[in-house]
C-alpha cells in the first residue's frame, strides 16, 4: 500500500462516524446508505490530491459528504421512496425518549436537503462558524436558517 493510500485509509477511519451520520440522515434504506457511503469514499479519494488544507480536514470531509448526499438526493427525487431498514429498528424502544428521537428523525427527513444538512451539523454540536464553513454560507445566515428550520419542524407537529 502506498503512503497516499495509507494516509487516506487513516483519514477514513478517523471520520467514518461522520460519513455514516450523513449517510443515515439522507438514506431511505440501508442499501442506499451503503451506496452513499461508497460514493462519498470515491469523491473523497478523487479530491484527496486537491485538498489544500485551507480548512480543517474534518470540514472538508463534512463538506464532501454533505454535497455528495445532497446531489444524490436531488437525483433520486423522482424515485419512489422505500421504508428505511438498517437491519434493526433503532427506534423501536417504547420509552418516551426513543419515540421522540424517532419523531425528530422522521421530521428532519421531510426537510429540504440543504436544511437537513444544517440540522445535522447543528445536532453534532458544531458552532455556527463551523457550519457556515462547511455549507458555504455566513454564520448569520446559519442562525437565520436554523431559526426558520426550527419553526418548520414545530409546524410539522400539527400536520
Amino acid at each position: 500500500m502506498s503512503q497516499k493510500e495509507q494516509e487516506f485509509t487513516t483519514i477514513i477511519e478517523q471520520h467514518r462516524s461522520t460519513i455514516y451520520s450523513v449517510c443515515f440522515m439522507f438514506a431511505k434504506s440501508s442499501n442506499e446508505a451503503d451506496d452513499l457511503f461508497q460514493e462519498i469514499l470515491i469523491r473523497l479519494w478523487q479530491g484527496f490530491d486537491n485538498f489544500r488544507h485551507e480548512s480543517k480536514l474534518s470540514t472538508w470531509v463534512w463538506r464532501v459528504s454533505l454535497n455528495t448526499c445532497i446531489s444524490a438526493d436531488r437525483k433520486l427525487k423522482h424515485h419512489k421512496e422505500a421504508a428505511i431498514d438498517f437491519g434493526r429498528n433503532l427506534y423501536h424502544d417504547s420509552d418516551t425518549e426513543s419515540r421522540q428521537a424517532q419523531m425528530l428523525h422522521e421530521r428532519i427527513q421531510r426537510l429540504q436537503p440543504f436544511d437537513r444538512a444544517i440540522v445535522l451539523l447543528w445536532l453534532e454540536s458544531m458552532s455556527y462558524e463551523e457550519i457556515a464553513a462547511i455549507v458555504g454560507i455566513t454564520p448569520k445566515n446559519v442562525s437565520v436558517r436554523l431559526y426558520r428550520i426550527k419553526e418548520e419542524l414545530k409546524k410539522m407537529n400539527n400536520q
